[in-house]
């Protein structure tokens, strides 16, 4: 079976979620009083995107799109931290681009190494250790480890290639790289035969170099036409460009110059996704077929004319390899000397993350589909709220601790909420409930508090007054 060539995935990533903090208290004997020893939770694994020298293509990702990273363990007692998930690492070819599906360029990965974090991994929570201070000595709750980021993603494979053949179907681009390479593309006499990128080694003296032979180009291709951008997006980061033209075409018509002039017009009219101009790489002509009688004629006529344009004009014949060292050492000059141009690409670590705000700016609004409720929206505000386990009335009390020292509770009230008012938070919901700085400062049973209970148990003082007006009887109002 013939392998598959993809250019193109659409991927489906999931980084680890985050191990959950650990509420303990230190037991040991003669220690009733140990302290808190809750581990922290460990983050969750990343999904890595490396470049592989030996991968060449996107197969794997087209048929297994869907990836999930490890998530961290969770905290335990005697401070013990829990395990960091597994990071996944996933191996894609040199030249892969990576975008969001809106078509953003987030990463153009280039160089055996160079690392993408694509999805990055949940911080773990915090432990009751952690979590300690004067004010609350022995936690009772720990904070909740935060879920892995979930992304899709769209690869792009554009070719590393250090010459792009251009021209129309079966002008000879794959004939010519089977003999000047190892490379064994189809080759047949009909439109698109070449469906594929094919790459191909060649070396010339000292110098190596890839020509690349990719689909057929023709009018229209700049918006979609034919094999269009799927062949466009390939030639972006080619040194050099060849116009390989069929000299022997018996198509009505066409002719040498009108083939090269329509696919400069297509050239002109695509705008690469990473950035420069196509016109400013170096051009060649190629008069392909030249072993035909009347093909040799018509290439000694437009000679002339190709070279007035600027272009270094090579007469060739891949049947009976006619002009091809010329050729060869004349396109590995273009390419040291393009070389020698640029920097030498270097393994990266590429990570992306938002836009660097302020943690502590966060905004108040009127919820538009409920009157009288509220919207908090802060990158602090739902981090806090995703840590939070709300069946612990202590993490809860904590949580309103926190909102209220960045102020959220005082933009609220500056708003006109009032007691019981509906806040959202993230993906939450509660009826708000002013609290009092300080109150977090209060002695009261662990996992709970103060201000979130709401019943009428007589407390301890009360049932030790009671015993003793039983036992003693009630005390004497004095003068009587």
């Amino acid at each position: 079976m013939a392998s598959r060539f993809v250019d193109r995935a659409v991927i489906h990533l999931a980084a680890g979620d985050g191990g959950h903090g650990c509420a303990s208290v230190h037991r040991e004997k003669f220690k009733p009083l140990g302290g808190p020893d809750g581990g922290n939770g460990g983050n969750g694994g990343d999904v890595l995107l490396v470049v592989d020298p030996n991968v060449h293509t996107l197969l794997d990702f087209h048929f297994r799109p869907h990836a999930r990273a490890g998530n961290g363990k969770q905290g335990a007692g005697d401070d013990r931290q829990g395990a960091a998930g597994e990071t996944l690492t996933m191996h894609v070819p040199s030249g892969t681009v990576v975008m969001t599906e809106d078509g953003e360029i987030l990463a153009d990965l280039i160089g055996a190494g160079t690392t993408f974090v694509a999805a990055q991994g949940g911080r773990g929570g915090l432990g009751n250790r952690a979590l300690s201070s004067k004010a609350r000595k022995a936690p009772g709750f720990a904070l909740l480890g935060e879920p892995g980021e979930e992304r899709d993603l769209v690869l792009e494979l554009r070719s590393v290639a250090d010459v792009g053949l251009l021209g129309f179907p079966s002008a000879g681009k794959s004939s010519l790289i089977s003999v000047l390479s190892a490379a064994k593309p189809k080759i047949a006499d009909y439109p698109f035969t070449t469906l594929v990128p094919n790459l191909g080694v060649i070396t010339a003296g000292e110098v190596v170099f890839t020509m690349a032979d990719v689909p057929g180009l023709i009018p229209g291709a700049s918006e979609g036409k034919g094999l269009g951008l799927d062949f466009l997006r390939h030639i972006e980061r080619c040194a050099v460009l060849v116009h390989v033209i069929d000299c022997a075409t018996f198509e009505p018509g066409r002719d040498p110059l009108s083939d090269v002039d329509a696919l400069e017009e297509e050239l002109a009219r695509y705008t690469p996704a990473l950035g420069g101009d196509l016109a400013d790489r170096p051009r060649v002509a190629v008069l392909n077929k030249i072993d035909i009688p009347e093909a040799a004629e018509l290439a000694e006529m437009v000679k002339p004319e190709l070279e007035a344009r600027g272009l270094p004009v090579f007469e060739i014949s891949t049947a009976s390899r006619a002009g091809l060292r010329e050729l060869t050492f004349a396109l590995a000059a273009v390419v040291e000397k393009y070389r020698a141009d640029q920097p030498e690409p270097e393994p990266e670590q590429v990570v992306v993350r938002p836009k660097a705000i302020n943690e502590d700016e966060f905004t108040v609004i009127e919820d538009p589909d409920e009157e009288g409720a509220f919207i908090v929206k802060g990158n602090r505000p739902e981090r806090w709220i995703r840590q939070t386990d709300f069946g612990n009335d202590e993490a809860v009390g904590y949580l309103a601790d926190r909102l209220n020292r960045l102020g959220v509770e005082d933009k609220l009230a500056k708003l006109g909420a009032q007691p019981g008012s509906p806040v959202t938070i993230g993906d939450v919901q509660f009826d708000w409930e002013p609290s009092t700085p300080g109150v977090a400062a209060m002695m009261t049973g662990r996992g709970t508090d103060a201000r979130l209970e709401n019943n009428n148990r007589i407390g301890a003082a009360e049932r030790k007054e009671a015993r003793r007006i039983r036992r003693d009887g009630p005390d004497e109002l004095d003068g009587e």
